[in-house]
C-alpha cells in the first residue's frame, strides 16, 4: 500500500491518468477551514475522457472477474491509505462531523470490497443454457446460451449530500467498474477537494493493477455544459446520478432527446411518508414522535431517505405523537447544511409550507447562510389532498404531520401518493389488518417498505431497494444501493451457436 503525504489539492482533473488544468477555475467554499481554487470542466475535456473510456472498454470490459475484483479491492484500500486526509477536507467543505465521515469512508470501501465478492461470485451473471429447456429438443435445434455483458462507458454525478458513499468512488462507480465498465464522473463542486483525493486513490489502484488509464477519469464541476456534454456524448451508455429533481429530469430530459436514447437512473427525490396505524400510535405515540424528531434531524434531513411527513389519525394519540416530536426537536443545536445553496433552498420549501394558510406551525426556527435547526408543521388531510405542493421534498430537518379523519382517509392519503423511495408503516399486531388493506397501495409506491423503524439508515447488502416510482427515481426497476446495482451496467446477449474456443470465458 503506497505512503500518501498530507493532501494539499493541486485542483486539476484527472483524464485517463493524466492530471489536466484549465484556464477557468473556481473556489470552493468550505464551512470552514481554506478554500481552494480548481479548474473548471469544458466539452472538450468530457471529449477526451470519454475517448479513452471506450477505448479502455475493449480490454477492460473483456477482463477477467477475478482482475476486476482485484482493483476494487485495490481502490478500497487506497482510500484507506489516506482515511485522515479524506475524513479533513471532507469535513472542511460539507460541514459534516468526522464521526459521520469516517462512517461514510468505512461504507465507501465496504462497498467496493462487497461488489468484489460479489463479481467473483458470478451468479449477476445470471448465465442460461439451452439444455435448461424442457421441451424436446431436435439433433438440429440451435445451441443457445445468454450471459449479462458490460455495456460501456458509464457517466456518474457525484452527489452532494454523500461526498463519498454516492460520489466518485461511491456506489455507482463501484457497480459500474465490478460490471467492466470505464466511469467518467462529474466532481460535484460542493466538495471537490474530496473528489480529487478520492480520484487520487483510484488513479493509483489504476496503476497498481497495470490496467488501461482509461478506465477512470474526473471532471471537476463547473458550468452546466459539461454535464450536459457528458449525458449527450455519443460514447456514454447509460448515466447514474443522485441530486435533484429539477437537475435529474434536466439530464433524464437530455438522454431520451438523443438521436441513440440512453438510460438515466437517476435519484431524485422522495417525502418517505410514515404511516401511524391506531393501534401502534395509542400504544408508542411518544416514543415514536421521539424517534421521527431524531431521524428527521439526522445529518441536518439531508438525506435522500429523510421521512419528511407523517400520517396520523386525529385524537389524543396524534397530540401526543406531535409534542414528543415538537419537543425533541426543539432541543436540536443548529447544524451546517452541505452548502449556501442548499441553505436557501431549506429556507424556500419552509417558507411555502408555512405560506399555505390552512397549514399550522408547531415549531418554526431559523436558517442562516448555512446553518439550519428544524421545522414542523401540520395540516389535515383534506387541505394535503387538494394542494401538491404540500407533498413536494423540502430537503433539510422539516416534518409535516398529515392528520386523517379515519382508516378510509388515511387510504386516500396512501393513494394519492407519488413514486416514493420508502414508506413506512409503524404498527402492532392489532393492526395487521389494516396494513394488509394499505399493502397493494403502498407497494406501487415505494421501492422499500419499512415497519416500526425510521428509513434513514440504507444498508449496502444483496436485498437492498434504494429507488422507486418516479419522482423518486427515474427507473423504477433499478436501485442505486446493494448488489443488484450492478444490473444497471449491464445487457444480456444471447450466444447461437458459438463454438467453445470462441464463447466467452465465463460461459465455457
Amino acid at each position: 500500500m503506497s505512503v500518501v503525504p498530507s493532501f494539499v489539492p493541486h485542483g486539476q482533473h484527472f483524464i485517463a491518468g493524466a492530471q489536466i488544468a484549465t484556464q477557468a477555475q473556481f473556489s470552493s467554499a468550505p464551512a470552514h477551514g481554506p478554500a481552494h481554487a480548481f479548474s473548471v470542466g469544458t466539452p472538450a475535456l468530457v471529449d477526451e475522457a470519454c475517448r479513452a473510456a471506450e477505448e479502455a472498454f475493449s480490454s477492460f470490459g473483456y477482463s477477467a472477474r477475478e482482475d476486476r475484483a482485484i482493483f476494487l479491492e485495490a481502490i478500497a484500500d487506497e482510500i484507506e491509505a489516506r482515511a485522515d486526509d479524506i475524513t479533513q477536507i471532507a469535513s472542511q467543505e460539507t460541514g459534516l462531523p468526522v464521526a459521520r465521515l469516517i462512517g461514510e469512508r468505512g461504507r465507501t470501501v465496504m462497498q467496493l470490497r462487497l461488489f468484489a465478492a460479489h463479481i467473483r461470485q458470478g451468479d449477476y451473471l445470471d448465465r442460461r443454457n439451452d439444455t435448461d429447456l424442457t421441451h424436446p429438443q431436435s439433433a438440429s435445434s440451435p445451441k443457445l446460451r445468454l450471459m449479462q455483458r458490460p455495456i460501456g462507458p458509464v457517466a456518474v454525478f457525484g452527489a452532494s449530500n454523500f461526498p463519498l458513499a454516492f460520489s466518485v468512488a461511491g456506489g455507482d462507480t463501484a457497480s459500474a467498474l465490478a460490471a467492466g465498465c470505464p466511469v467518467v464522473v462529474k466532481g460535484h463542486s460542493a466538495h471537490p477537494g474530496t473528489s480529487e483525493i478520492v480520484a487520487q486513490a483510484v488513479v493509483a489502484a489504476i496503476t497498481r493493477c497495470g490496467l488501461h488509464p482509461g478506465v477512470f477519469s474526473l471532471i471537476q464541476g463547473g458550468r452546466r455544459d459539461v454535464g450536459e456534454a457528458l449525458v449527450q456524448h455519443r460514447l456514454i451508455r447509460a448515466v447514474g446520478f443522485t441530486g435533484s429533481l429539477g437537475g435529474g429530469r434536466a439530464l433524464f430530459d437530455l438522454c431520451m432527446a438523443r438521436p441513440d436514447p440512453i438510460p438515466f437512473f437517476g435519484e431524485l427525490g422522495s417525502v418517505n411518508p410514515m404511516f401511524l396505524l391506531p393501534a401502534a400510535l395509542a400504544a408508542r405515540s411518544q416514543e415514536i414522535g421521539a424517534g421521527w424528531a431524531a431521524s428527521l434531524a439526522m445529518g441536518a434531513g439531508q438525506f435522500c431517505t429523510n421521512p419528511g411527513i407523517a400520517v396520523v389519525m386525529r385524537g389524543a394519540d396524534g397530540v401526543d405523537f406531535a409534542e414528543a416530536a415538537r419537543s425533541a426537536l426543539s432541543q436540536t443545536p443548529p447544524q451546517a447544511m452541505l452548502t449556501a445553496g442548499i441553505a436557501a433552498a431549506y429556507r424556500d420549501g419552509r417558507d411555502r409550507i408555512a405560506a399555505h394558510p390552512r397549514v399550522r406551525s408547531l415549531l418554526t426556527s431559523s436558517c442562516d447562510v448555512r446553518d439550519a435547526t428544524p421545522d414542523l408543521f401540520s395540516v389535515t388531510a383534506r387541505e394535503w389532498l387538494g394542494n401538491h405542493l404540500l407533498a413536494e421534498e423540502v430537503f433539510g430537518p422539516l416534518g409535516l404531520i398529515v392528520t386523517v379523519e379515519d382508516l378510509a382517509q388515511m387510504r386516500e392519503v396512501a393513494t394519492s401518493l407519488t413514486g416514493q423511495l420508502t414508506v413506512t408503516l409503524h404498527m402492532d399486531e392489532a393492526d395487521a389488518a389494516i396494513a394488509k388493506d394499505l399493502l397493494p397501495i403502498l407497494e406501487r409506491k415505494a421501492g422499500r417498505l419499512l415497519v416500526n423503524g425510521f428509513p434513514t439508515g440504507v444498508e449496502v447488502c444483496d436485498a437492498m431497494v434504494h429507488g422507486g416510482p418516479y419522482p423518486a427515481s427515474t427507473n423504477f426497476g433499478a436501485t442505486s444501493v446493494g448488489t443488484l446495482s450492478i444490473r444497471r451496467w449491464l445487457r444480456p446477449v444471447c450466444y447461437q451457436n458459438l463454438p467453445e474456443s470462441v464463447l466467452p470465458m465465463d460461459l465455457r
